[in-house]
């Protein structure tokens, strides 16, 4: 569906399809609070009718006891009130029960679709979530988890609506069947209207998506523990508080366009509609008065037809809420259709376990889809089982872009990868990815406990203490976690309560912990000790240096105090492979890697 049409009728129909994939996934979420609410609504679509009828009856009885001044039993008339009395306690325990299962199956449904997006986000690729499009993708997705929970009642409703229809228009037809075609033509536009401006909001949401995130970050932006120390240094708020405004009064603006030229032509179409309820009111009164009918009936009748006139009114009306719902849930159906480019191989290679050739890139090139430069090319070289690898070169060289190639978060573009003679792409992903133990620059600082944030290194051993502990001892870790007030369930972060903060360093040594947690065969480290003091960067390396023994392990830093350490360093330029060697051998070829280490020495003197 393209973004900036609106929905024409061809699409609500087709739309229509989703229905029955929403309703599925309503019935997973409760099957026997689906079952008893479909139950109870049939249940109660037959209640309208039959107060219009008892109170017909009631009426009669009360007429002619009038004309008998009295002398009649009048022990009819209080039985039928009583009935009347007793269903209208029944109805409005049926309400209840109604408008509570279909808050607990909102609940219910919200809380199972949101699970369905994380799984289905789990299997994806990393490039795909660096696609903006995707996100907008992603975001409406999200954004039916909860919304269109009220979806659910809406059918169950038009269904409901639809059986108390027939129950009241079977008495009006067998009374004058064109008073039920001039209330259909009269209130037929007002239908037309509804969806003719359900259509604009649809499109109108649509094309807002990618703005609607922006709003969001702005307000990220504005009131956050994780901002808020740039935006007070740097007096921000007035600045972001400006962009903000701008955009939600944008929006604004177009939703006031809408919402006005709605609410002028739906006062138009209601007074349209009234006429006709009115013009079929009066020829009911002046049956009556002719005696063509009586006045219990004229009562039946007349209730019967106002109530018709609401429900058809609803019916119609809700008819373009449904099917605009039903558009939206394309947006979520959409998102599980998109398919990672990753995928597992049908007859999976079993990792390796002790590596014993190593990885290879033959020709390996990597390319950002909608992307014309490439972000690493022509990728020729060895890691050798257990060797130590440095990688670098400026920002923007294609460092993290390598060891994403090796751990499988990216598929190169061109040419292959191999592990012990065999294409990565034939072993299987998951325990490829179990066997590399990774720690990137921008990791999460989870807002959890201390073992909680080390654990998610290997969470599959999350319940190991001790091998929590021996990876915070092998990270110096360990010091830090003596210190807090409970230990290794101290919460981190300050966003719950009895949280407490770290500083740069040492949330990064809780970082680098998750990587030991991993008990791997091969650790990458990208820009491990950035936040570390020299001497903690230093014992960090001599620890690393000591605990990778026999291991291999890639290397992604900065500092040249640091990446000597490796047993060869790569040297990358534009997303290619420059130079390589020990440093010893790189400063005597005189190249790149000995012009970045001599302005880099230059700062130390």
């Amino acid at each position: 569906m393209v973004v900036n049409q609106k929905p024409g009728w061809k699409e609500r129909l087709r739309a229509l399809k989703n229905l029955p994939a929403f309703f599925k996934l309503v019935w997973a979420s409760s099957p026997w609070m689906t079952g008893l609410n479909v139950g109870l609504r049939l249940v109660r679509s037959a209640i309208p009718v039959s107060f219009l009828y008892i109170g017909k009856l009631i009426i009669d009885e009360v007429i002619l006891l009038n004309r008998d001044h009295g002398h009649s039993s009048i022990h009819p008339v209080w039985v039928l009130i009583g009935i009347e009395f007793l269903l209208a306690l029944f109805n409005d325990a049926l309400g209840r029960s109604i408008s509570l299962l279909d808050s607990l199956l909102g609940d219910l449904f919200g809380k199972l679709s949101s699970v369905r997006i994380m799984k289905h986000a789990a299997i994806l690729d990393l490039e795909q979530f660096e696609d903006p499009v995707f996100y907008d993708k992603l975001e409406r997705a999200r954004q039916q988890t909860t919304g269109r929970t009220i979806l659910l009642s809406q059918v169950l409703s038009q269904v409901q609506d639809l059986i108390t229809m027939g129950f009241l228009a079977a008495g009006l037809i067998f009374f004058n069947p064109w008073l039920i075609v001039l209330l259909f033509i009269t209130i037929l536009p007002s239908f037309v209207g509804e969806s003719y401006f359900n259509d604009q909001t649809y499109a109108l949401s649509r094309r807002q998506t990618p703005e609607r995130r922006e709003l969001d970050y702005l307000r990220f932006l504005g009131a956050s523990d994780e901002t808020a120390k740039e935006v007070k240094i740097f007096d921000l708020s007035d600045f972001i508080i400006e962009k903000f405004e701008v955009l939600a009064n944008k929006f604004y603006k177009s939703n006031r366009r809408i919402s006005i030229n709605r609410s002028l032509w739906g006062t138009g179409f209601t007074l349209l509609g009234s006429l006709g309820y009115y013009g079929a009111y009066v020829y009911i009164i002046l049956e009556t008065i002719s005696g063509h009918i009586s006045i219990g009936k004229l009562t039946f009748l007349a209730g019967s037809f106002r109530q018709l006139k609401s429900l058809m009114e609803s019916v119609l009306t809700r008819f373009t809420a449904v099917s605009q719902g039903a558009i939206y849930l394309s947006d979520f159906f959409e998102f599980f259709e998109i398919t990672p480019a990753i995928q597992a191989s049908k007859n999976p290679v079993p990792f390796p376990n002790s590596i014993r050739i190593g990885f290879e890139f033959q020709g390996v090139g990597f390319r950002y889809q909608h992307a014309d430069k490439w972000a690493a090319r022509h990728l020729n070289f060895t890691l050798n089982a257990g060797e130590k690898i440095a990688l670098v070169g400026e920002n923007g060289a294609g460092k993290t872009t390598l060891v994403k190639l090796l751990a499988r978060l990216y598929e190169p573009t061109e040419g292959r990868i191999l592990l012990d003679g065999v294409d990565l792409r034939l072993y299987d992903l998951v325990s490829l990815r179990q066997n590399i133990g990774i720690i990137f620059q921008d990791y999460i600082r989870y807002q959890m406990r201390v073992a909680d944030n080390i654990a998610v290194g290997n969470i599959l051993q999350k319940d190991d203490a001790s091998l929590i502990v021996s990876a915070a001892e092998q990270s110096l870790a360990a010091d830090l976690v003596s210190r807090l007030p409970a230990g290794y369930d101290q919460m981190l972060g300050k966003r719950f309560q009895e949280g407490m903060e770290l500083s740069g360093g040492e949330w990064q040594k809780v970082a680098l912990a998750r990587a030991y947690m991993r008990q791997a065969q091969v650790l990458i480290l990208d820009e491990p000790t950035s936040a570390l003091d020299a001497r903690a960067e230093y014992e960090v390396f001599q620890r690393f240096a000591a605990l990778t023994r026999g291991k291999t392990a890639v290397l992604i830093s900065h500092r040249f105090s640091t990446v000597r350490m490796a047993d060869r360093i790569l040297v990358l330029h534009l997303g290619e492979l420059q130079e390589s060697g020990t440093h010893a051998e790189l400063i005597r070829l005189g190249g790149k890697y000995a012009e970045l280490f001599t302005l880099q020495a230059k700062g130390y003197q």
